[in-house]
């Protein structure tokens, strides 16, 4: 199951990247990140409160809250950074630099988690960071 939900993210990010590049154009990409971000709240916050969701919210020990706002922070980061690049550059060179954040959590994942690090992932690492220079230049 987690494999279908995880290509169903990446059909869902691929469409919101077109849609995007579309909708971006002639609008300040501040303005269209809160935008979108606002319509991720609301859908969000809906899915929450749909699964009954919202009763573990007084169980979220302090440490989680931090991570989470941290994460949360990082998100925003990464989106207002995505959506200026989106408007200056063409989608399918913004796109595969984005996903090298496939190989940069790899390496997180390694040093700040200490996940094992297989050969599988190494190659797999190394292919997507050829493959993204051979897009992109």
């Amino acid at each position: 199951m987690w494999f279908v939900l995880a290509l169903l993210s990446a059909v869902f990010a691929a469409l919101t990247s077109i849609l995007a590049k579309i909708g971006i154009d002639g609008v300040n990409s501040n303005l269209a990140t809160a935008i979108r971000t606002v319509v991720v709240l609301i859908m969000a916050w809906g899915m929450v409160f749909l699964t009954n969701g919202q009763r573990g919210l007084g169980a979220i020990s302090r440490r989680s809250w931090l991570f989470l706002i941290l994460s949360g922070l990082a998100t925003g980061a990464s989106w207002l950074c995505y959506y200026r690049a989106l408007q200056l550059g063409d989608a399918s060179k913004v796109v595969p630099v984005d996903k090298m954040s496939i190989v940069i959590t790899l390496i997180l994942a390694f040093v700040l988690l200490h996940e094992t690090v297989t050969w599988k992932s190494v190659v797999g690492g190394l292919l997507i960071t050829a493959g993204t220079l051979v897009m992109v230049f």
